[in-house]
């Protein structure tokens, strides 16, 4: 495991990649924002929306959603995500941005969860869009942390049966099969994108298993 980032730092990360990406988004052509992304069926109009929606979020909202979800808390954040990617792009844009320097966090999350949705769902619209958007390793590194150890929300997803060995920061986890790479790639790993995971692993000399 790695150092975990303190509180202020990481809120401090949080609202760059808030700008930064809202500034990626702020250029996409209407046939962009429709670009379909590995994140299930979600489009960038969906991921957008979605990374919007827990710092305007309240426990009323969320029961709410949770009702309309019938209790599944994965349909609840799909559904959710899709109808408010109903909203004209620029109103997407201008809440992402409305949210940069809030503290607020979706009902039963972490001050953790916002770093490491904003970093891997970063990747979904970028890899999608043939686009690099750099990933700093500490952050990667505390949003991997909390993905090994998370047990709420849950996770939809199965860790890799594999000993992680980030590249390019101090950090390990995990038994089996040794896998090495730069800490983004494994965190979408984490995360279960392989595919995505793949592409960052593609631009270092070494790939898992050579």
């Amino acid at each position: 495991m790695g150092v975990v980032l303190g509180v202020d730092e990481r809120w401090a990360i949080v609202d760059r990649e808030r700008a930064s990406l809202a500034d990626l988004l702020d250029g996409l052509s209407p046939d962009e924002w429709e670009t379909p992304t590995r994140c299930g069926d979600w489009r960038v109009r969906d991921v957008a929306a979605h990374l919007t929606m827990a710092a305007r979020f309240t426990y009323r909202d969320g029961v709410r959603e949770m009702i309309r979800a019938r209790g599944n808390w994965n349909r609840m954040i799909h559904d959710s995500a899709v109808r408010e990617a109903h909203a004209p792009v620029t109103e997407i844009v201008a809440n992402l941005r409305s949210i940069i320097g809030s503290r607020a966090l979706a009902p039963t999350t972490t001050p953790r969860e916002p770093l490491l949705d904003i970093l891997v769902h970063g990747q979904d619209i970028a890899l999608a869009l043939g686009r690099e958007r750099a990933m700093p390793v500490a952050a990667a590194r505390d949003a991997a942390d909390r993905v090994w150890t998370m047990r709420f929300p849950p996770r939809p997803w199965p860790l890799p049966r594999a000993r992680l060995v980030a590249t390019d920061i101090e950090w390990t986890c995990g038994e089996g099969e040794e896998v090495r790479g730069p800490i983004a790639g494994l965190l979408l790993m984490l995360t279960g994108r392989p595919e995505a995971a793949r592409e960052w692993f593609g631009r270092t000399a070494t790939a898992p298993g050579e």
